[in-house]
């Protein structure tokens, strides 16, 4: 059980990330590795044009709900971020739903580099899958391909296990390395590439409407990241004005970054040779610069984008576990710090095992996680929006370090616009939810609604109140 007669919530938690450890942290972990795979299929899709119109009009979303994020962060900066926001506005139940669908999101990208890791292996080592275990979905799943994957989530387990200090600084060399080769890419795209090869410029097939939608509903998971910054907020050393602007900063960045991804690789290889490319944008790289060591050092950037990405999201979806626990949301065992490296150590844990069992499940299960953790991520993001515009109204005189203009208009319409993507996965839509990708989204639910409800009988909503007002008397002494 809890020290309920503790005064200071989280004594363990230091704030030691700077400016550019934050920043590193959500551009990282939303430029990921699924731009490395993925971008080829997005425009056979919906085209040049269109792919890159889902990622401006997904953006737009994104940008939206971020900044309801960054005035809500800056105006609470305490570590669980949705969980907090979601409490002070629409209680207890509303709280843990919002966050436990978050959670989905950052354990499907935690457990989505686990199975692209040994994918990119491959396309340096062609014939290292050795093994046959079974087969899933026609793929053939390979004792040495699940191997890679399970070390590389072991490895990514202990790096978050010995502190958040260290989790920043291999993030920070790892996202430079993605941005030193990823302008080597546009740049020679721009001046080697030509405008014939973008050509469709939307795909018919599906319709243009039909063939963005299939884009846009994976939009949210490729950008789900900036909100590490709130799960994170009581170990940001800034301002509260600034946990806002940088949250910002990083969203449009990688609006950028997706697009211009987009427009280079649709420069470079035509419509056959992305439909023969399994990895479009080294692919891409190589066209650009005529030798196959840039498609080698393309694929170096897509490993450190799967380490960005792995390494952000085991902080976020750790901490967010972490917050639920502490609240008497999910068993206490969740909420244990470790005594010396500072972190929640068993939250980190049962990442861990999940993200590792994930290569099991072979290479299909990758578009399972992007969908299933995509619903779980809009989801978390209109609990987000409406709480905005709730406490705008409930709590107009609420100290806002980083204040939103034109709330309402904002806030609304992250609303709607959060609610039209969750309408893109369900039935009826040319981009729904498969049978498998809504049993992984049912179970998580499922599991979460049983712990919820053996937590709330064990700890009560009374002890959630009490911790919940501890932190915002604690937060509004440091501010």
């Amino acid at each position: 059980m809890w020290d309920m007669n503790n005064s200071s919530p989280h004594p363990e938690l230091s704030r030691v990330l700077a400016r550019k450890d934050v920043l590193a942290l959500a551009f990282g972990a939303m430029i990921g590795w699924g731009w490395i795979v993925l971008t080829g299929n997005w425009i056979v899709s919906a085209g040049s044009v269109g792919a890159i119109s889902a990622f401006l009009l997904g953006g737009l979303v994104i940008v939206l709900v971020g900044l309801t994020y960054a005035e809500l962060a800056s105006a609470m900066p305490q570590v669980g971020g949705e969980h907090v926001y979601s409490y002070r506005a629409m209680g207890h139940f509303a709280s843990f739903l919002c966050t436990w669908a978050i959670v989905l999101g950052y354990i499907s990208v935690v457990a989505f580099e686990a199975v692209a890791l040994p994918t990119v292996v491959e396309y340096l080592f062609p014939s290292y899958s050795v093994g046959h275990l079974w087969t899933i979905a026609g793929w053939d799943v390979k004792a040495t391909w699940v191997a890679v994957g399970v070390v590389g989530s072991v490895a990514m387990m202990v790096i978050n296990y010995l502190g958040v200090r260290t989790a920043a600084l291999v993030q920070k060399v790892v996202t430079l390395l993605i941005l030193v080769v990823g302008i080597m890419f546009i740049t020679g795209a721009l001046f080697e590439g030509e405008l014939g090869t973008m050509q469709p410029l939307f795909h018919a097939e599906n319709g243009v409407a039909g063939g963005i939608m299939l884009v846009i509903i994976m939009v949210p998971f490729m950008f789900v990241g900036f909100d590490v910054i709130p799960q994170a907020a009581e170990e940001i050393d800034l301002p509260f004005r600034e946990i806002g602007r940088v949250l910002m900063v990083s969203v449009v960045l990688a609006v950028f970054w997706y697009a211009l991804i987009i427009l280079g690789t649709s420069l470079m290889l035509t419509p056959d040779a992305l439909a023969d490319s399994d990895l479009a944008v080294p692919d891409a790289m190589q066209a650009v610069f005529q030798a196959p060591w840039a498609g080698k050092l393309m694929v170096l950037a897509g490993i450190a984008g799967i380490l960005t990405s792995w390494n952000a999201f085991y902080v976020g979806g750790s901490r967010a576990l972490y917050a639920l626990a502490h609240c008497g949301m999910l068993p206490a065992f969740l909420g244990k710090l470790h005594p010396r490296h500072r972190t929640p150590v068993n939250a980190i844990l049962l990442i861990g095992i999940l993200s590792s069992l994930a290569p099991l499940l072979g290479r299909s299960a990758m578009v399972w996680l992007v969908v299933a953790g995509g619903l779980g991520i809009v989801v978390a993001y209109l609990f987000v929006s409406l709480s905005f515009v709730i406490l705008r109204h409930r709590e107009p005189e609420l100290e806002r370090p980083f204040r939103v203009r034109h709330p309402r208009l904002v806030g609304w319409l992250a609303i709607l616009l959060s609610l039209a993507l969750i309408g893109l996965y369900m039935p009826g839509s040319p981009s729904a939810l498969k049978p498998i990708e809504w049993a992984l989204f049912a179970g998580w639910t499922i599991l979460g609604l049983a712990l919820y409800g053996w937590s709330r009988q064990r700890y009560g909503t009374q002890f959630t109140e009490r911790q919940m007002r501890r932190e915002l008397r604690q937060d509004s002494g440091r501010g």
